[in-house]
């Protein structure tokens, strides 16, 4: 009898274990995967892409530039980026440093780090480094869109309050 329940203890931790082992394995699947796909986002935004850049956002996503207003329709992230990539001499890209993803695996963050050159009123580019985060939500496709995008400079207020305010 104590053998019996010895043998099944093992086998329910052994079970335990790889159940564990499993999810762990999955959430970094997942982790990789938005990491990927926000390094392809960022290529998007860096080869001014405005149709690419605006298609890694959900259809209710908020965006939360600095020193401007939210956006919250697709018309808007849309005008916002426009603008954003369009000015001459603009050049952005970021990084993921962390990646966390909820249990549920349904949402996620990424934040990371971000470098731009922009033009100031004078003509002059400017440049500027920061942080962001993003709010990731698995779509019912599948496929993973951004329901929520803040960032903001790490340059003191009287660098950044003269540029523009630009995506990362």
């Amino acid at each position: 009898m104590k053998t019996k329940s010895l043998v099944l203890a093992g086998c329910i931790a052994l079970l335990s274990f790889t159940f564990a082992g499993t999810a762990a394995a999955a959430d970094t699947k997942i982790e990789q995967a938005l990491r990927d796909l926000d390094a392809k986002w960022s290529a998007a935004a860096g080869a001014k892409d405005i149709d690419k850049t605006v298609s890694y956002y959900s259809e209710d996503a908020a965006v939360m530039p600095p020193n401007a207003p939210s956006a919250k329709t697709r018309e808007a992230i849309r005008s916002a980026w426009k603008e954003m990539l369009t000015t001459p001499g603009a050049a952005i890209s970021w990084k993921a440093t962390k990646v966390e993803v909820a249990k549920s695996g349904d949402l996620a963050y990424v934040s990371g780090t971000y470098e731009e050159t922009m033009t100031d009123a004078s003509g002059k580019p400017v440049k500027d480094r920061g942080k962001y985060v993003e709010i990731f939500k698995k779509q019912a496709d599948g496929t993973w869109k951004v329901v929520a995008d803040i960032w903001n400079s790490d340059l003191p207020a009287s660098a950044s309050a003269s540029a523009p305010s630009e995506k990362r």
